[in-house]
């Protein structure tokens, strides 16, 4: 079984700042890509970041310049730092990571998500 945590969500002016985590753990092999994900409450999930096992980087067009992805391989950890913050990026932020399994079954996993709430 594998399990996916995010946290390092809250509370944040506008302006201001927050660094998402999510670390993958339990019966894994690899951790190849991993993603920041964010779904506003009427909206559909969209794509923020990724990152490859290589550490190869994509974001999305509006976080360009303000939002950093990184991870830690040896600890199956991916970051979203998150500057100047805006209001309609209130989301609740969800983590995505494809995995292979000690079975050898390539699998993406989705973490539970967390709440990030930027106040004007």
């Amino acid at each position: 079984q594998v399990q996916v945590v995010e946290s390092g969500g809250g509370l944040v002016q506008a302006g201001g700042s927050l660094r998402l985590s999510c670390a993958a753990s339990g019966n894994i092999f690899s951790v190849n890509t991993m993603d920041w994900y964010r779904q506003a409450r009427g909206t559909q999930r969209e794509l923020v970041a990724t990152i490859s096992s290589g550490g190869i980087t994509k974001y999305a067009d509006s976080v360009k310049g303000r939002f950093t992805i990184s991870r830690d391989n040896a600890r199956n950890t991916v970051y979203l730092q998150m500057d100047t913050l805006k209001p309609e990026e209130t989301a609740v932020y969800y983590c995505r990571a494809v995995v292979v399994t000690q079975a050898r079954l390539s699998l993406q996993y989705w973490g539970q998500g967390t709440q990030v709430t930027v106040a004007s």
